[in-house]
C-alpha cells in the first residue's frame, strides 16, 4: 500500500504548559478531502498552523513520505503544501490580478507559475474583478480569490481554516463545490470547520476534535449518521452553519 499524500503522527502544540494540540494523528490520502471539526476553542487553527510551520510541534509531520519537521514555511510551500487561513490574509490595497500573480512568487524567474486564465475559469467572478482592489470585494468574493492565490502556487495540499465563517448558505455552498471541483482535479484539501453539516457533505473523512485531540474519525457519511455528531453539530442548525442548498459531489 503506498503512504498517504500527508501524515500527522502525535502532534502536540503547547502554549508554555497549556497543551493545545494533544496527540493529534491524521492522514489526507492523495485527491481525497479530509475535514477536522470542532468547537471555537477545540485546537483546529492551531493544529493547521502547527501542520503548516507556523507554530512550533512535537511529532512526526510528513508529506509523501518526506519528514517535514524542521523546514520552515516557506519550503513546505515549495514541496506542495499552502494554508488559506481564516482570515485569508489578502492585499486590500492591490488589485485581485496582483493578488493572484503574488500566489505564484515562488515560481518568479522559472516561467511563471499558475495560470491566471485556469484560475478565472474556475472563479469567474474574480475575472470580472480582475482590476479591483481586493478590499473591496464582498465576503464571497475574498474567499474565492484567497483559494486562487493559494492555487496559483500549485499546492497537492490545500488547507483550508473556516472557510464558510461569515458567509452567506448560498456562498458556502459554493465554496464547497469549489473544494470538490479541486479534489476532482487532483488536489487534496484538509477542510478544518465549524460548520460540520457543509464540511460533511464534501469531505471523503473527517475528525472531531475536542479538547486538543481527536475524539472521533470516520467516514463522512458514517459521522453524519452518528448520533454524536448529530446531536453535538448536526442537530440545531445555527444562523451560520445552515445547510448548503443542492447536492455537493461525492462524500
Amino acid at each position: 500500500m503506498s503512504p498517504p499524500l500527508f501524515e500527522a503522527r502525535d502532534v502536540r502544540v503547547a502554549y508554555g504548559k497549556v497543551e493545545a494540540v494533544r496527540g493529534v494523528l491524521l492522514t489526507v490520502p492523495a485527491g481525497r478531502v479530509v475535514t477536522v471539526l470542532g468547537a471555537n476553542g477545540a485546537g483546529k487553527t492551531t493544529l493547521l498552523n502547527a501542520l503548516m510551520g507556523i507554530l512550533p510541534a512535537r511529532g512526526s509531520i510528513r508529506f509523501e513520505g518526506r519528514d517535514l519537521a524542521r523546514l520552515p514555511v516557506e519550503e513546505r510551500v515549495a514541496v506542495g503544501l499552502s494554508l488559506i487561513p481564516e482570515r485569508r490574509e489578502l492585499f486590500g490595497s492591490m488589485s485581485v490580478e496582483d493578488n493572484l500573480r503574488l500566489g505564484a512568487f515562488r515560481f518568479r524567474g522559472r516561467g511563471g507559475g499558475g495560470d491566471l486564465d485556469a484560475m478565472f475559469a474556475l472563479f469567474p467572478r474574480l475575472k470580472e474583478r480582475r482590476r479591483q482592489l481586493a478590499g473591496t470585494l464582498s465576503g464571497g468574493e475574498r474567499q474565492m480569490l484567497a483559494m486562487a492565490r493559494a492555487l496559483m502556487g500549485r499546492p497537492r495540499l490545500l488547507m483550508l481554516d473556516e472557510p464558510s465563517l461569515g458567509l452567506a448558505p448560498l456562498v458556502v455552498a459554493e465554496v464547497m463545490r469549489k473544494v470538490a471541483h479541486l479534489r476532482d482535479e487532483g488536489v487534496a484539501a484538509l477542510l478544518v470547520e465549524q460548520n460540520a453539516r457543509a464540511a460533511l457533505q464534501v469531505a471523503d473523512y473527517g475528525y472531531v476534535l475536542d479538547g486538543g485531540a481527536v475524539v472521533l474519525e470516520g467516514p463522512s457519511a458514517a459521522l453524519r449518521a452518528d448520533e454524536r455528531v448529530v446531536e453535538t453539530y448536526l442537530g440545531v442548525l445555527s444562523a451560520d452553519q445552515t445547510a448548503p442548498e443542492g447536492p455537493l459531489p461525492r462524500g
